[in-house]
This record gives C-alpha cells, sequence and structure tokens, in this order.
C-alpha cells in the first residue's frame, strides 16, 4: 500500500455522522480544506497586523498576493471587476495553500478531488450568471450574439457561444484537478521506484539515483505547478467575471 500511487487520494472518515441517512462525516478532506483557510486566514491576518511603513519580509508576502490578483482582475476586468476582489483573492488564496498543502508528505491534497475543484468553478459560473442578469437583465444573453456575424451563420454562431460558455466550469475544474492528479501520481511513482530499488542492494541503490533525480526534480515542478494553477484558476476567474461586467461582444 506504501507504494500504491491511487491510496494517497483515498478519503476517510474521521468522525462518522449521519443524519436521517445522510452521510455528513467530517473527513480528511474536510480537515485539510479547514486547515487551508485557516492556515491561508491567519497568515495574512498574522502578516498585515503589525502595518509597518516600512513591510517586513511576511508583510511584503501578504502584500505582493494582494496587489498580484488586484492587477490581474483589473487587467482583466477593468476598475469596474475590484468588487469581486474579496472572491478572486479567496479563492486564490485557497487554491494555493491547499496546492501547496499537497507537497507535505502524508497531507492530503484536497484539489486531486473533482468535486472539490466543480464546486469553486461552479460558484464561479454561477457568480457570473446571477450578477450578469441582475445587472444586465436579459441584455445579459448578448454574451452569446456576437457582433458582425451575417444572419444565417447566427444560429450556429450562438449554439457554439452557449456550448463554450456551458463547458467552462467542467474546463475550469478539470484543469486543476488533473494537473494536481496527475503530478502526485508521477511523483508516488518514482518515490515508489527509489524505496523499490534501494531494497535490492547496492545494485539496486545505484539503479535507484535516477529515480531519485527524477523525483528530486519533479517536486520542484509541482510546487511551480501549485503556484502556477492558482494563478491559471484566478486568471479565468478575472475573464469570466469580465463577462458578467461587460456581456456585449
Amino acid at each position: 500500500m506504501s507504494n500504491d500511487p491511487i491510496h494517497q487520494f483515498q478519503i476517510s472518515k474521521l468522525i462518522p455522522l449521519d443524519f436521517n441517512g445522510l452521510d455528513l462525516s467530517f473527513t480528511n478532506s474536510s480537515l485539510f480544506m479547514v486547515a487551508t483557510v485557516t492556515a491561508a486566514s491567519g497568515f495574512l491576518v498574522w502578516a498585515t497586523s503589525g502595518r509597518g511603513l516600512v513591510p517586513g519580509r511576511m508583510q511584503s508576502i501578504a502584500e505582493m498576493s494582494y496587489e498580484f490578483v488586484a492587477s490581474t482582475l483589473r487587467d482583466a476586468a477593468g476598475t469596474q471587476g475590484m468588487k469581486f476582489f474579496p472572491l478572486v483573492f479567496s479563492l486564490f488564496m485557497f487554491v494555493l495553500v491547499a496546492n501547496l498543502f499537497g507537497m507535505f508528505p502524508y497531507f492530503f491534497t484536497v484539489t486531486s478531488h473533482i468535486i472539490v475543484t466543480f464546486a469553486l468553478a461552479m460558484l464561479v459560473i454561477l457568480t457570473v450568471i446571477i450578477y450578469g442578469f441582475w445587472k444586465h437583465g436579459l441584455h445579459f444573453l448578448g454574451l452569446f450574439v456576437p457582433s458582425g456575424v451575417p444572419g444565417a451563420l447566427l444560429p450556429l454562431v450562438v449554439l457554439i457561444e452557449v456550448i463554450s460558455f456551458l463547458s467552462r466550469p467542467i474546463s475550469l475544474s478539470v484543469r486543476l484537478f488533473a494537473n494536481m492528479l496527475a503530478g502526485h501520481i508521477t511523483l508516488k511513482v518514482f518515490a515508489g521506484f527509489v524505496t523499490s530499488l534501494s531494497a535490492l542492494g547496492a545494485v539496486g541503490i545505484g539503479g535507484a539515483i535516477l529515480p531519485l533525480a527524477m523525483a528530486v526534480a519533479l517536486t520542484g515542478l509541482e510546487f511551480l505547478v501549485a503556484f502556477l494553477q492558482a494563478y491559471v484558476f484566478a486568471v479565468l476567474t478575472c475573464m469570466y467575471l469580465n463577462d458578467a461586467l461587460h456581456p456585449g461582444h
């Protein structure tokens, strides 16, 4: 089981709870989602508690995170998009910290489960739909009608736009889920090679050098992917929110 690359994604019940046949158990996934929110919130509160005129190291990281997300949102959706900053910043920090937690041995990667990433994606898409109709009414449907399209092609183009819009939560969730799942499985496989070969004696230890080097390289790559996937999720969220603010093409 120690070499099973899938075992690390198994959800286990920590506090079994059953309410009229509904399973409300507190699981390892629940634990690490709570830990993610607690760690992200705690870091930001602690880092900004001093509010020094000359920021220290931790305050600088917190301020850079804030400005990084703010500039991304302004570039994608304009200054009007800043009303969604709390949502985008919360999503970015949650995904980033959850991805980084998954890099620690025996920790659980909540973003490697499609149900978690799909819930985050649906939060974004429902926000776009609800705000779009609340702000623009039926004019929000202009999002699916590009300007300058010949009338004969309009039904086909509208169908394509609708399908593209409906596929957004799928692509947004699968992208994050697949990257975290595949990366952790690959890392586990190479780490398993190292363990198995090392048990074969001197010859095995020599043969384990290459998979060990690959495991080290993949670990560095996974830290990069952890940040990139949080960034991509935030960027796409900003682009989708721009459609709610400016539905016209």
